[in-house]
């Protein structure tokens, strides 16, 4: 039985060590084979770019760099990779950034940031460029060919405007985040405002004891997002009328409590 057991264990083991191998992207730590004969900013083993694609951004990234000093290199892989000859092939420096597109991960993009970047774009930055535009849901409606692109003209629009703390633009899925939070907080000022009393109109008191959570609800996640990452009234409008409209329905909708 113990050894029926043992046996068991190691097979299920081996089974899984089997697995993560075969889930592991298989990186070449140095193949220069796979870099083209000539100097070009796009190295697409991938095929994500249609070749007018290709042409077209690589005309812009050569006229950005030759404008602006930034260097900014693409590189799509699947299964085979050049790996760290990419360094000395685009003369890598802190001012350059490598944009990498693997369809392997669950997240399409990976960014190679130059220290020089840092100055103008946080680390968040770059946290936020991969999950909003290499997520599984944008490749599918976009295509990898325009994850790859918008994800360019975020960066390249950014350091027009000397830097961002966030990636410029608001989804239409956050932005129907933020105004959610804005109503769930103009209902709680609402129904915090309701008076306990025929004596008052409104219930100042609970209304500051409960300001953390509406203010938070409201101003930090209803506010906050839309007004860093864009400069259109509409949605920041929209989010002000729902709250004041959410607080004034729950204020007058809520029962009072009759003096005895």
């Amino acid at each position: 039985m113990r050894t029926r057991l043992i046996t068991s264990v190691r097979r299920v083991i081996f089974m899984i060590l089997i697995t993560l191998v075969l889930a592991m992207p298989s990186f070449a730590a140095d193949n220069s084979d796979l870099l083209p004969d000539h100097q070009t900013p796009i190295i697409d083993l991938a095929k994500s770019l249609s070749n007018e694609q290709r042409a077209s951004l690589e005309t812009s990234l050569y006229e950005y760099e030759k404008n602006t000093g930034w260097k900014i290199k693409v590189l799509t892989q699947y299964e085979k990779t050049p790996g760290k000859a990419i360094k000395d092939f685009w003369k890598l420096d802190e001012s350059s950034l490598v944009l990498i597109a693997d369809p392997r991960g669950g997240n399409l993009l990976n960014f190679n940031v130059g220290e020089a970047y840092f100055a103008l774009m946080p680390r968040i930055f770059w946290v936020e460029l991969q999950s909003r535009y290499g997520n599984q849901f944008y490749v599918r409606d976009h295509g990898e060919d325009g994850a790859i692109i918008d994800s360019i003209s975020s960066v390249t629009t950014c350091l027009d405007k000397g830097g961002c703390d966030f990636v410029p633009g608001l989804p239409r899925e956050q932005w129907i985040w933020t105004l959610i939070t804005s109503i769930l907080g103009g209902l709680i000022a609402g129904l915090s405002a309701v008076p306990r009393s025929n004596k008052i109109f409104i219930e100042w008191k609970w209304l500051l004891l409960m300001s953390p959570l509406w203010v938070m609800l409201f101003g930090v996640f209803g506010i906050a997002p839309v007004i860093t990452r864009t400069s259109e009234i509409l949605p920041l409008a929209r989010n002000i009328i729902s709250f004041v409209a959410c607080s004034m329905i729950a204020f007058t909708l809520s029962p009072r409590t009759n003096d005895k």
